[in-house]
């Protein structure tokens, strides 16, 4: 895949990006790849993913312009985006993750990407933390728009771990490069600070965060709130990425956007019927009568 001859010019149409815009001369013998993140365009763990990364492909970096951590697969649409760019295949973007997939893919790049890889977020995204997170969310967009994706997370940003972890999402892009994803899959992947033992194929594990939401009073005696106090309360599990990053192994989950669970809707056929005869009993009764003579 891929941009097609030598050079490629593009000049983006939309006007919320900005009348000032400047075209882009990009010289690609190979793959696009197009790297965002929930942390920020100066956050470490974003330079040491486009720099690992660089030898796959041409890497275009489209990434909030500020941390947009937990904000889920928001989009902005109740007000223009702006976009900076602030280096070569480089842009600040005033929103969210999933905005920044989306103008990078629809507007910024040259033409479509051959992979979209978010990350490496600053801090694991396990288990329940993917309905959350704007690292994942990222490449769900990517997946939707049609093209393979991957989110990447360290688990201890705190103590480093950066470089090791650019170099296995280095190997699973590579993969994916070659061999593809199924439709609608994107994979979630989670690296462990220090030593890793090796990569695991995982499963989602479960996570509740107890106590998560805190009640302050300000100066002048009204209340307020703060969510996501307590720790964490992991539940593992057999082949569950918590699991595997407990032991130290780097975890790789693949997600699917179909959410639909079919064994319910097999065996909740029997509502079908059911409802719709209640809904028109209901319907039947409250219908006005008509008066006779």
């Amino acid at each position: 895949m891929g941009c097609q001859g030598s050079l490629v010019q593009i000049q983006s149409p939309r006007p919320a990006l900005s009348p000032s815009r400047p075209t882009l001369n990009v010289k690609q013998p190979g793959s696009v790849l197009l790297v965002t993140n929930d942390d920020g365009i100066s956050a470490r763990g974003l330079q040491s993913l486009a720099e690992a990364l660089a030898e796959l492909g041409e890497v275009y970096v489209v990434a909030p312009d500020r941390e947009q951590n937990a904000v889920g697969h928001a989009l902005t649409l109740h007000r223009p985006l702006r976009v900076d760019r602030t280096g070569e295949r480089r842009f600040a973007v005033n929103g969210t993750p999933s905005d920044c997939v989306n103008l990078g893919i629809q507007g910024l790049l040259p033409c479509m990407p051959s992979l979209v890889v978010s990350g490496i977020n600053h801090g694991s995204n396990l288990g329940d933390d993917v309905t959350y997170s704007g690292t994942v969310s990222a490449a769900m967009e990517g997946t939707l728009l049609g093209v393979p994706s991957l989110a990447v997370s360290l688990a201890d940003p705190d103590t480093g771990g950066f470089d090791e972890a650019a170099r296995i999402a280095r190997l699973i892009a590579a993969r994916v490069l070659v061999e593809g994803l199924p439709p609608k899959t994107l994979l979630n992947v989670n690296v462990p600070s220090g030593p890793v033992k090796g990569i695991r194929l995982t499963r989602l594990g479960h996570r509740v965060y107890k106590e998560k939401v805190v009640e302050e009073m300000d100066p002048r005696g009204r209340t307020y709130y703060w969510i996501g106090a307590g720790p964490p309360v992991w539940e593992d599990g057999d082949a569950t990425d918590i699991a595997a990053i407990r032991q130290r192994y780097a975890t790789v989950t693949p997600l699917h956007l179909d959410l639909t669970h079919y064994e319910a809707l097999r065996r909740m056929g029997a509502w079908e019927g059911a409802l719709t005869a209640q809904l028109r009993s209901r319907r039947s009764r409250n219908a006005p009568r008509r008066r006779s003579g």
